[in-house]
């Protein structure tokens, strides 16, 4: 495995920040870039590598590939259009540690040979697949690196919701998988990490934020943040206003919280629909599963799904009842962990210096009286867990 691939194969999430000054899909998008300055800002606010554009259709060169060479250590994606051996060489001397190889405008006699070559240089090849047929050409390739484009390159439509399907079938194959495009959020990053990425990568967020790598950091930064047992509109929206990654309807029979149904949530956040026993179809984003236990509402142990496979454990209080060893308890348990049990604004910083969880979920604590929010706790919640 090259540099490339092991910066990327490593635990949680890791990302792939892109230094671009225009798109042809969204024209300029920062056109002064100084890809010597970014990358260096990139390293150092988490990015496992940084992708630089070096065709002039993206305002870009093999300059600027050298320029973030000279700046930073982290590998080094060109991105480009490349269909000769002559071209990866100059990409290598130019500090390359990985080159793009879009599978929609090669054949696969000449990928595998790309490839090859790459390899030989020392260079991994980030194999970038549109749709299904893409990618299992990649896997019959034996591609050690997967993009999986969310963005049409020949109507430039965005359509996550194939992206995540397509990442999804990677589970089963030993690649290191990529989500490219349309991430602009945490619960965007997220959510390609729980259909199966190892990585994300994000451009345009990035280039057209006042702060990129402020903005780099806030979708890598966890814990995500939950705002659980809505049944207005209003809270729906004051949550997701004041930064709430998950917003949650509970759809239990016998919950004092229980959701007529779920609400609007914005296509860049995540809906849970959180059900006691048995689950059922809510065209909820992800669904939150909690045992059921006799004489009450629901019993303490709860698992998240997203697309029917277990993502996460809840790790909660049991129903109206306390546990002084619950931070102890959500602390020794391994891989993602929600954590969950009468967390508010005055306790979730301490809460999540014990446990360290991916996600922090909250709601008797933030109402003034059950199922109707305190807008003033929810935003003070989002804030303290953020």
């Amino acid at each position: 495995m090259g540099r490339f691939r092991d910066a990327l194969a490593g635990p949680g999430l890791s990302a792939i920040a892109e230094v671009k000054r225009r798109s042809p899909s969204a024209g300029d998008l920062r056109p002064d870039a100084d890809p010597a300055r970014l990358a260096a800002q990139f390293a150092n606010a988490g990015a496992a590598a940084v992708s630089v554009l070096v065709d002039e259709r993206f305002g870009g060169s093999l300059a600027d590939l050298q320029a973030a060479r000279a700046a930073t250590t982290v590998p080094l994606l060109a991105k480009g259009f490349f269909r000769e051996e002559l071209q990866l060489l100059q990409l290598k001397l130019a500090g390359a540690d990985a080159v793009l190889l879009l599978l929609r405008d090669l054949d696969d006699q000449s990928a595998g040979g790309l490839a090859a070559y790459a390899r030989e240089l020392g260079m991994d090849a980030l194999v970038e697949a549109h749709d299904a047929d893409e990618l299992h050409r990649a896997v019959a390739l034996g591609a050690q690196v997967v993009g999986v484009n969310a963005r049409d390159l020949s109507t430039f439509e965005i359509d996550r919701d194939v992206q995540l399907e397509l990442v999804a079938r990677m589970r089963r194959h030993d690649a290191v998988v990529v989500a490219e495009s349309g991430i602009q959020t945490r619960a965007q990053g997220a959510a390609a990490e729980l259909a199966g990425a190892d990585a994300v990568l994000v451009g345009s967020a990035l280039m057209r934020a006042d702060d990129p790598a402020a903005k780099l950091g806030e979708i890598l930064s966890r814990p995500l943040v939950k705002v659980c047992g809505l049944t207005r509109q209003e809270d729906v929206d004051l949550a997701v206003e004041a930064g709430a990654d998950l917003l949650g309807f509970i759809l239990a029979e016998a919950s004092p919280r229980r959701a007529p149904a779920l609400l609007d949530v914005p296509v860049d956040r995540l809906s849970v629909a959180v059900f006691v026993g048995e689950a059922q179809d809510a065209g909820a984003d992800l669904i939150q599963l909690y045992d059921r236990e006799e004489g009450r509402v629901r019993g303490r142990e709860a698992t998240l799904f997203f697309n029917g496979e277990p993502v996460a454990q809840v790790i909660d209080l049991p129903w109206e009842e306390s546990d002084p060893l619950h931070l102890q308890r959500a602390a020794a348990v391994e891989g993602r962990v929600m954590l969950a049990g009468r967390l508010g604004p005055e306790n979730v910083r301490d809460a999540i210096r014990a446990v360290r969880p991916w996600a922090v979920d909250a709601a008797s604590q933030l109402e003034s009286k059950p199922g109707i929010k305190d807008h003033d706790k929810v935003r003070a919640f989002v804030a303290a867990a953020r």
